[in-house]
C-alpha cells in the first residue's frame, strides 16, 4: 500500500519479514491511541539555486513539538524530470546501529528513483521499538538534484502529494503525525560561460564599453543611525551549496527607528577557505524576524571569490528572498571608487531585505487608487545593495542582467489574485516589473526580476476591453493590461488590429521589460523626437540598451507604422537581454525555408526574423511571414506576451 501511483519500488525478498511487518504498520495503520497533537510537525526542504549542467544538495530537515515523536515516515517527491534529476539520496538520521544506506539495501532506511517519471520514494522506520525515534529537530536527509544541461533559467519545485497517504504519512508513537511542508523551490541559473556548457553559446553582455550594463552610484557619506535597543548576538548557521557550516556567520538584532533589524555578518574568511574553487551558492536564511529587515554582511574579498565560481548569494527572510549573482554587485567598479587601494577585506557588502518605509507604502497607496480597478495586494519592500569602507557608501542600484527577488504572500493571500508587481516612479506612477507567481505550501510567493534595485509593491489590476472579448488576441491583450504593459484606445477598447507606430511598440516593449530609465547619461539623438514629447524618455530608454538605432538619416520616425520585419529586429536585440539564444546563420536559411515568402526577407532582418522564429515568438500565416506589412496592437501584444514568457519572466 505504500507503493506510488506512477511506478511501485519493490523491497528485496532478503528483506526479513520483521522490517516488512514494522514498514507496513508505522505507515499504514490507522492510530490506536491518543489524540492528534496540537502543533503540526513541520518539513523544510531548503530552497536551492543550482547552474544547468550542476548539481545541488537540498537538506529535508524535520521540525516537531516536544510531545512527538516520529517513528516512521514515508513520501514521494515528486519533480520536473525534463529538467531535472536526483543524483542520490544520503540519509542523515537512521537511528539506532543500522547498516550505511544505498539504494534497495536491506536496513530501515530505503529510496527508490525513478528519473524517467520524475519521482523519488523514501520509506523510514524506527525497528528498535520506539527507542530511536526522530528528535525534535533533525535534518532526515539530503537530496542531490542536477540541473540537465538544457535547463532554462527559471525555477522549479519539489512537490509531494500530501492529499494521498502512499505518498505521504509520517507516524507517532500513538498516532498518525500531522506534518506540514515548505519549501522546495529550486532556482536554476545559466550554465558558467567559462565551463562546459555543452556546446550553448554564451549570452552577450549587454553592457557598455565602459566594463558593463549595469551600475554603481557616486560615493557618499555613511549615516549610521543609533539603535534604540541593546544590540542582540547569536550564532546562525548558513549553507554553502546547500550544505550547512555551522556557526559560519553571527546575527545581531537590535531596533532602530522602530524597525528590528536582524544583520547577518558571515565568516567570509571561513567558508572562503571551506568553499575552495567549487563555490555555486551561499545561502543566508533568516526566518523569524517577521516583518523586520535583514541585511547579508559579506566583505569585499569574499565576493570577489565568489564571483570567480559564477556563485550567486541568497538572503532568505519571512518577507522575501534576494538571490544575487556576485559578479552583478561589481565588486572592482566598487573597489575603483573608494580608490583602488583599499584591501578587499576591508570593504563591506550589504544586501538588505526591508519592509518600506511608511512614506513609500502611502505614495504607492495613492498612486493605486488614481488607477482604475486596482488594488495593493502586499505591503511594499525595498531590496538594496550597498558598499561601505572608511564612512563612504557606494549603492549598487543597476545589474547588467535580471536580478531575481521574490515576495512572499501574507497568510491567506491567493497569488491568483495578483496581476503583478510594480516600481514607484518619481512621479508618483507605478510601472510593471516581469512578475509570475509560485504557488506555495501555504503561502505563495511572487518573484520578480529585474534590472535595477528598488522598492517592489504587488497589485490586482484586471482588465477587459469590450473589442478583444471575441478576438483570437483576447488572453494575451487582456494579460498585459493587466500588467500595465498595453493600454486602450479608448473606453473599454483596444483597437487591436489598428497597425502600431514605431514609438508605441517600442513602449509596449519596455514596459514587459520592466525598463524604466535609461541605463547611461548618453543622450541619443534624432532629428524628429522632439523635446517633451510622450516618447522622448521611450527612446532614450530603448537606445541605451541596445535597442533601437534609428535611420541613416539619423531620424527615428516615432510616428510611422513599424513592419513586421522592424519589430522583430528590436526583439531580437530584446533576445540577448532577456538570455535567449538567437538562430546563427545555418539555423536562418532553414529556418526561413520554411515559409514561401521567404525570398521577400531584407538581409537585414534575415538572422532578427529567424531567431524569433527558433523562440517561437512568431508563427507566420498561411505560410508566409509577411515582414514588410505592418504589424498590429494585438500582435505585438503577443510577440511581447511570448517573449517575457519564453525568458521566464512572467
Amino acid at each position: 500500500m505504500f507503493q506510488p501511483k506512477k511506478k511501485r519500488p519493490r523491497i528485496r525478498k532478503t528483506m526479513s519479514g520483521l522490517i516488512a511487518l514494522t514498514l507496513l504498520s508505522s505507515l499504514v495503520l490507522p492510530s490506536v491511541a491518543g489524540a492528534e497533537p496540537m502543533e503540526p510537525s513541520r518539513v523544510q526542504f531548503t530552497d536551492v539555486s543550482v547552474q544547468a549542467g550542476q548539481s545541488v544538495h537540498v537538506p529535508v530537515t524535520l521540525k516537531q513539538p516536544d510531545y512527538s515523536a516520529v517513528t516512521a515516515y514515508n513520501m514521494q517527491i515528486d519533480y520536473d524530470s525534463s529538467v531535472l534529476e536526483i543524483v542520490r539520496i544520503t540519509p542523515k538520521y537512521v537511528g539506532g546501529n543500522f547498516p550505511s544506506i544505498v539504494e534497495n539495501n536491506e536496513s530501515n532506511f530505503h529510496y527508490k528513483i525513478d528519473n524517467e517519471a520524475g519521482w523519488v520514494r523514501i520509506i523510514w522506520a524506527d525497528l528498535t521499538a520506539g527507542e530511536h525515534p526522530v528528535p525534535m529537530e533533525q535534518q532526515l536527509f539530503d537530496i542531490e538534484v542536477k540541473a540537465k544541461n538544457n535547463a532554462a533559467p527559471g525555477t522549479k519545485k519539489l512537490t509531494v502529494n500530501r492529499e494521498d497517504a502512499e505518498h505521504w504519512s509520517f507516524t507517532n508513537v500513538d498516532y498518525e503525525n500531522y506534518t506540514e511542508l515548505s519549501g522546495g523551490t529550486i532556482t536554476i541559473t545559466a550554465a558558467n560561460s567559462g565551463g562546459d556548457n555543452s556546446g550553448s553559446t554564451p549570452t552577450p553582455n549587454p553592457g557598455n564599453s565602459s566594463g558593463g550594463g549595469g551600475s554603481v552610484s557616486p560615493t557618499s557619506p555613511v549615516v549610521t543611525p543609533v539603535p534604540s535597543t541593546p544590540a542582540v548576538t547569536k550564532g546562525v548557521d548558513i549553507y554553502v551549496n546547500g550544505q550547512k557550516q555551522e556557526q559560519s556567520a553571527r546575527a545581531t538584532t537590535s531596533t532602530v527607528n522602530n524597525q528590528v533589524t536582524t544583520t547577518v555578518h558571515v565568516d567570509n574568511d571561513k567558508v572562503i577557505n571551506q568553499i575552495g574553487s567549487g563555490l555555486r551558492t551561499l545561502l543566508l536564511p533568516i526566518t523569524g524576524t517577521g516583518k523586520g529587515a535583514v541585511v547579508g554582511e559579506l566583505n569585499g574579498k569574499l565576493v570577489k571569490t565568489m564571483e570567480g565560481s559564477n556563485a550567486e548569494v541568497v538572503i532568505q527572510t519571512d518577507s522575501g528572498t534576494y538571490t544575487l549573482p556576485a559578479n552583478q554587485i561589481q565588486v572592482d567598479q566598487i573597489h575603483n571608487q573608494f580608490g583602488g587601494t583599499t584591501p578587499l577585506e576591508d570593504i563591506t557588502i550589504q544586501i538588505a531585505i526591508a519592509p518600506s518605509a511608511a512614506s513609500k507604502q502611502t505614495a504607492i497607496q495613492a498612486a493605486a487608487d488614481k488607477l482604475e480597478n486596482t488594488t495593493v495586494i502586499a505591503a511594499p519592500v525595498d531590496f538594496e545593495v550597498k558598499a561601505i569602507w572608511n564612512g563612504q557608501q557606494v549603492n549598487v542600484d543597476r545589474f547588467n542582467s535580471y536580478v531575481e527577488r521574490s515576495i512572499t504572500l501574507p497568510e491567506g493571500v491567493d497569488g491568483s489574485k495578483i496581476t503583478t508587481g510594480v516600481v514607484l516612479q518619481p512621479d508618483g506612477s507605478l510601472l510593471h516589473v516581469p512578475t509570475k507567481v509560485i504557488k506555495g505550501n501555504g503561502q505563495d510567493s511572487a518573484i520578480i526580476n529585474s534590472l535595477t534595485n528598488s522598492t517592489y509593491a504587488l497589485i490586482y489590476h484586471p482588465a477587459t476591453f469590450s473589442d478583444v472579448t471575441n478576438h483570437w488576441s483576447r488572453d494575451d491583450v487582456q494579460d498585459l493590461a493587466s500588467r500595465l504593459i498595453v493600454h486602450g484606445t479608448g473606453e473599454n477598447v483596444f483597437a487591436p488590429d489598428r497597425s502600431i507606430t514605431r514609438a508605441e511598440f517600442t513602449a509596449v516593449l519596455l514596459r514587459g521589460l520592466g525598463l524604466h530609465s535609461p541605463r547611461s547619461t548618453e543622450a541619443a539623438s534624432f532629428t524628429d523626437v522632439k523635446t517633451g514629447s510622450w516618447y522622448e524618455d521611450e527612446v532614450q530608454t530603448a537606445v541605451s540598451y541596445g535597442l533601437i538605432s534609428g535611420y541613416a538619416d539619423d531620424s527615428f520616425r516615432p510616428n510611422s507604422e513599424i513592419s513586421r520585419a522592424e519589430a522583430l529586429t528590436i526583439v531580437s536585440r530584446a533576445m540577448k537581454l532577456v538570455g535567449l539564444a538567437q538562430a546563427d546563420a545555418s539555423e536562418t536559411t532553414s529556418l526561413l525555408s520554411t515559409y514561401s515568402d521567404s525570398a521577400k526577407v531584407q538581409a537585414w532582418a534575415a538572422e532578427p526574423v529567424a531567431s524569433a522564429i527558433k523562440q517561437e515568438l512568431v508563427q507566420g500565416a498561411d505560410g508566409k511571414l509577411m515582414t514588410d506589412a505592418d504589424i498590429s496592437r494585438a500582435q505585438s501584444a503577443a510577440i511581447v506576451k511570448r517573449l517575457l514568457a519564453k525568458a521566464g519572466l512572467i
